[in-house]
């Protein structure tokens, strides 16, 4: 971009906030990169930054960013983007030094990433909604230097690391955006993943990787304008995913919380949850089927993080491009997709992104023939350095490329696949104790490790429970251990050491863990014990007459579908019962179906017994008589809703 270019886009752009004059110039900084940046070396910007110059060429004055807490354009982005990359400098930040990025869902958090990238820096992304303890330990483990955060949380010790806050960037002097041309193999984010051993580990991703990433995206052939949704967590690359997504084809990144506390806010407010005219999607399979009634206006909708139903595919695919992706962290992000726009079964995880290589392998690492159930190992320049100071472990997951030599590796997934004969890639399940809740990777042993740390257990077992969407904790006493209260302990603990995916919703104290033959914990029976209803002597006796209302049991027949539990009767609490964001919506949702009626969510987060919400559904019904409307209200109701045979 020219300083000519940047100075007439500022002249006629209006969305551009008061503290930030438009960008002067984005350029690249050949001298600045190390060995082995070859391709580079001629000043050409990287692809990312490349696309950011051309659409705030281009379309300055459009929505790049849009938060609770304001819009950038993208004028204002790439200029705010300069800011931080100024004030970073200043700081020290250059090549390999770690940043912690802990702006939550802010419209700071994109150009505050921009800025870390543009100095070849290393981002580590983190999520305010972690407890604190888990983000000191990523930060001392990613030996972070800096600190990009509106305050450091309570709790939080940064020990020596700078703090660096949005409102000192925003004051700073206006400049160009200046791009450092980074080594190829150098590292660009630290994304940190469950870990067996009951720490998060982190996975080093390079600049390699993160361009062919970019360059892959390129192929996809979105339309420019419009917003995209980003309902993901901080902390996790799926938040890369869709940023990237929607900044390379010059769309607009909503970012939005769909976690307990956003639904609560947007419920406070009296706002639906996902923003209005939304032209890209990018949703779970799970939040797409509880979600999926506000986003009618989307183009384009993309499934990610779970195995995506038939039925859920086939709905959403209606009218409009639907895309199954597929990807570990260790390959950058994405590594295959399928695509109804080429006519794939979005059923199956598709085919490998250009740039990109997956085998089907068995034991041996021999190639299995079509059909034939293998295990997924992916290859290619996006495949991640390593995990941050685990040479062990990454010896054992990223090995030689045996097909393509040349010191290049492969990383073994863990996934069973097929290859079907037309090339795709038919997903079967996993090998070891790694699942998938709510979208996100966890590993069980993590959920068993940080539990058995508690002097009062002397065994933990973990299982997903039938709903797939919770966890399962069971855990047998110490000796000489009080069991009373033990349960709340270990949740109270699990609390402050993982993400709300990772902390059980049901945890219960037995005397001992069921296992299989060869004395492995057996998780299914497991499960099943885990969602029968506990026994207790001082279990309340039932008046004769006093049974639940009929609306009370279709609440209650609804909670028991979603949450795969027996609910006890009209006072449970639906979320002491292991209920969550995902969860509720769902229930809401299916309430609205079976009913007819527009209750909303705010009524079920305002006080969650099922007495309560079908006493709201009565208030309704009881309007509805009233306003001799029933027709009409039931046609908005079960025909707009987004989980229907999903």
């Amino acid at each position: 971009m020219t300083d000519r270019h940047a100075e007439s886009a500022a002249g006629t752009a209006p969305g551009v906030p008061a503290d930030d004059t438009p960008p002067r110039a984005a350029r690249a900084e050949p001298g600045s990169a190390g060995p082995g940046s070859a391709g580079r070396a001629d000043g050409a910007l990287p692809p990312l930054f490349a696309r950011l110059e051309r659409w705030t060429r281009e379309q300055p004055n459009e929505t790049a960013v849009k938060a609770f807490d304001g819009t950038l354009t993208y004028a204002a982005l790439t200029a705010r983007t300069a800011r931080y990359a100024t004030v970073l400098a200043g700081a020290g930040v250059g090549p390999e030094t770690a940043v912690g990025l802990l702006l939550g869902r802010s419209r700071e958090s994109v150009p505050a990433l921009l800025a870390v990238w543009s100095l070849g820096a290393t981002a580590v992304p983190l999520d305010p909604a972690h407890p604190v303890e888990r983000l000191g330990r990523v930060l001392r483990d990613a030996g972070a230097a800096v600190l990009v955060a509106p305050e450091v949380p309570t709790g939080l010790e940064p020990g020596g690391i700078a703090l660096l806050a949005p409102a000192d960037v925003r004051r700073g002097a206006p400049g160009a955006l200046a791009v450092s041309v980074p080594a190829p193999d150098s590292c660009a984010y630290l994304i940190y993943t469950s870990g067996t051993t009951g720490r998060p580990k982190g996975v080093e991703v390079t600049y390699r990787g993160l361009d062919t990433f970019v360059d892959a995206l390129g192929t996809l052939g979105l339309p420019p304008g419009g917003l995209g949704l980003n309902a993901v967590s901080p902390a996790f690359d799926g938040w890369l995913w869709c940023t990237l997504l929607y900044l390379t084809h010059g769309q607009g990144v909503a970012l939005t919380d769909l976690s307990l506390d956003g639904l609560r806010q947007a419920a406070a407010e009296g706002r639906e949850p996902l923003p209005a005219g939304l032209r890209t999607v990018s949703l779970t399979p799970s939040l797409l089927a509880a979600h999926g009634a506000g986003i009618d206006t989307a183009e384009v909708v993309v499934v990610a993080g779970e195995a995506c139903p038939a039925a859920l595919a086939e709905r959403f695919s209606r009218g409009r491009r639907l895309l199954n992706v597929y990807g570990p962290t260790e390959v950058t992000i994405a590594a295959t997709w399928a695509d109804t726009r080429r006519g794939d079964d979005v059923t199956t995880i598709g085919r490998p992104l250009p740039g990109y290589r997956a085998y089907v392998l068995d034991e041996e690492l021999r190639p299995v023939p079509a059909g034939t159930e293998g295990e997924l190992y992916l290859g290619g320049p996006a495949v991640a350095r390593g995990y941050r100071g685990r040479p062990g472990l990454t010896a054992s997951r990223f090995l030689p490329d045996p097909f393509q030599g040349g010191g290049t590796r492969m990383y073994r997934t863990g996934d069973v696949v097929i290859r079907r004969a037309g090339g795709e890639l038919e997903y079967r399940g996993r090998r070891d104790d790694q699942v998938k809740i709510r979208g996100h990777r966890i590993e069980l042993g993590e959920v068993e490790r940080i539990a058995a740390e508690l002097p009062e257990v002397v065994a933990a077992a973990c299982c997903p429970l039938a709903s797939g969407q919770t966890l399962g904790l069971a855990v047998v006493a110490a000796p000489g251990a009080d069991p009373a209260g033990l349960a709340d302990l270990v949740v109270e603990r699990c609390r402050k050491q993982l993400p709300a995916a990772a902390v059980p919703s049901t945890v219960r104290v037995l005397d001992r863990i069921p296992t299989l033959s060869t004395g492995k914990a057996d998780r299914e029976v497991l499960a099943t014990a885990l969602t029968a209803p506990e026994r207790t002597d001082d279990a309340p006796v039932a008046t004769p007459g006093a049974g639940p209302t009929t609306s009370e049991r279709i609440v209650m027949a609804v909670w028991a579908d979603v949450l795969a539990t027996e609910i006890p009767g009209p006072d449970a609490d639906f979320f002491e019962l292991g209920g969550h964001s995902l969860a509720a919506a769902r229930a809401v949702s299916e309430l609205r179906r079976v009913t007819g009626l527009r209750v909303g969510l705010g009524a079920l987060l305002a006080e969650p017994t099922a007495r309560h919400f079908a006493a709201e559904l009565d208030r309704l019904s009881a309007e509805r008589e009233a306003s001799n409307g029933p027709a009409a209200d039931a046609a908005d109701g079960p025909a707009a809703d987004p989980a229907e045979g999903a």
